[in-house]
Parts: C-alpha cells; structure tokens; sequence
C-alpha cells in the first residue's frame, strides 16, 4: 500500500492539476461514468463532526473518512483533517492512503476557482475572502489562475489573522492585499467574493453585494448552518456541485428556500453541466451568480487516483 503525507500532497497536487482532474471528473458524474453518493456526517459527542464520504471514478473507489473541528485555529490545528483511502476496482484491494486534510484545501479551492471562471464576469479582477484560513490561501492561489487579479481584501473574525494573511500571501504572490475591519467593507467593490468560514449564520449580506458578482459560498456544510443571507439567496442565480448533496445539506440554499423565498427549481444546475455547456451559465453581466460548494467525494477520489498513479511513476 502506497502512503502520500501532506508534504507530497502539496507538492504533486497543484492547483493547476487539481483544476485539470476536476474539469474532467465533474463531467463524468454527470454521465454516469463516476459515481457519487451522499456523505455520511456523524455528530461526536463533542459537538464537532465525523464525516464519511464515497465514490468512485474509472478504475478506483474509496472514501475519504474526515474530521471537522471548527475551533482547531485556537490551538493550533487545522479544521479538517483526515485522510483518503483508494481501492482497486477489481478486486478491492487497498491501494492507497492519501493525506486528506491537504487534499480538501486544494480541491476545494479549484472547484471555486473552475466556477469562478465559468461564472464570474470576464473582466472581474478583485477578489474579497471572507475567512484567512488554508482556504483562505487555496482559493487565492487557485483563482489566480482563471483571473487576472488586480486587489485582493481579506476579512476574518480574528483581525490578527487577516493582517498575517496579507503579508503572507502578498509577500508569496506578489499581489496587493488589504486586511480589512469588516466584511461590508472587504466586499464593497468585489467582483468575486468567497464565503469561507465557520460561521453557522450568515456573514454576507443582500445590501453589501455589487451587481455583477460571482461568490462561492463554500464553509456552511450542514443543513442549518449558512453564510449568507436570505434575500442575496433569493436574488442570485444559484450553482452547485451536486445537487443532490445541496439538498440535503446546504444550509445557504435551504433555510431560505424554507422561508419560502424560492423552490428547488431556484438551483440552476451543477458545474459538471456548465463544463459540459448543458447549462447557460451567467446570462447578463448585473446578474449575482453563487457557488455553493459542499465538496463531493468524487473530487477526493479522482484527486487521490491522480496522486497515486504520479506517485507510482
């Protein structure tokens, strides 16, 4: 059994390649050649999650088995951690273990970056985090390059944290960032804005939101917890990863659709369908399109089928 740490996770898995593996896997669950299914979240006793989550891709299937602790940046631990096993589709040996911890931070932050670039106006050169954490640092350096930013704001609840972001970052990227005191003010005048906290309530606002700007809403992953608020729900054009996963668990597009706001039909479609051009995408330049990213099994796998198969040569 082949054993891939964190070092070597960071080092294979570029946000590049994890933007090429996804832009195929997503099309292939739409077709049926991938298969998905819903994750398993068991609540611990400690309030924090335990999570399971299979599928499987052309040659391969596993699971990637996560823990999620939202309160780990106090101590010194990142949030999610865990890892992602691979098995052989023929005979279900096991083939792999894959740091799953690093493997979430990339992936996620290049499904953000693939929606970003199918959604968001072409011209969109500044981009607002909400949230300085490792998505923080793997959507910057995934939506990098779909956009040629310009500005770059980041917020965060620990105003510490923001401003050790921006000189970390600017001084890695070379790009101007700006810690900022609010979110209203880091989102004023952003074209691309990600929603990547811990929050259970919502953190972004109808009001503070400019016409044309696309968002991936991408930290609430239960059913009662959400970043964003009802009206900019209702009044967005509204995306997902798997739509199956975001009605039974996205907080951001179910609690207001509960209120009544809109139906299931609000939920346009998938990124696998825009990749495939089943879907229109963004139809004028003042609409607000949204990303709602839960993170679907089948990235892991077919990220950790990659690294194996790199890993093997």
């Amino acid at each position: 059994m082949k054993q891939i740490d964190k070092n070597e996770v960071f080092r294979l898995l570029t946000p590049a390649r994890c933007m090429a593996i996804l832009r195929e896997t997503l099309p292939a669950l739409e077709q049926g050649r991938a298969t998905q299914y819903l994750r398993t979240v068991t609540p611990l006793p400690s309030g924090d999650i335990l999570g399971y989550m299979p599928a499987a891709v052309p040659g391969m299937f596993g699971a990637k088995l996560i823990t999620v602790f939202h309160h780990n940046g106090a101590n010194g631990y990142p949030s999610h951690q865990g890892s992602v096993l691979l098995f052989d589709e023929q005979n279900g040996a096991l083939l792999g273990m894959a740091d799953g911890q690093a493997i979430t931070e990339i992936r996620t932050g290049a499904a953000s970056a693939i929606a970003t670039d199918l959604l968001a106006v072409p011209e969109a050169d500044t981009l607002a985090l909400l949230g300085a954490g490792a998505q923080a640092r793997s959507h910057l350096l995934a939506i990098r390059e779909v956009r040629r930013l310009r500005q770059v704001l980041v917020w965060d609840k620990l105003p510490e944290r923001a401003r050790a972001f921006a000189q970390e970052m600017g001084e890695r990227t070379g790009l101007p960032i700006t810690p900022c005191t609010t979110a209203a003010q880091a989102v004023a005048d952003a074209d691309i804005i990600c929603t990547i906290t811990s929050s259970v309530t919502p953190i972004l606002e109808r009001d503070w939101v400019k016409p044309g700007a696309h968002i991936n809403a991408v930290g609430a992953c239960r059913s009662t917890d959400r970043e964003l608020d009802s009206r900019l729900a209702a009044d967005a054009v509204f995306y997902c990863d798997n739509r199956e996963s975001v009605l039974a668990e996205g907080g951001d597009f179910l609690i207001p659709m509960g209120e009544g706001l809109f139906d299931a039909g609000h939920l346009q479609g998938t990124l696998g369908q825009l990749l495939l051009g089943q879907k229109p995408g963004r139809t004028a330049p003042e609409q607000i399109t949204i990303f709602e990213s839960l993170g679907i099994a089948v990235e892991d796998i077919a990220c950790a089928k990659a690294l194996y198969e790199w890993a093997e040569k």
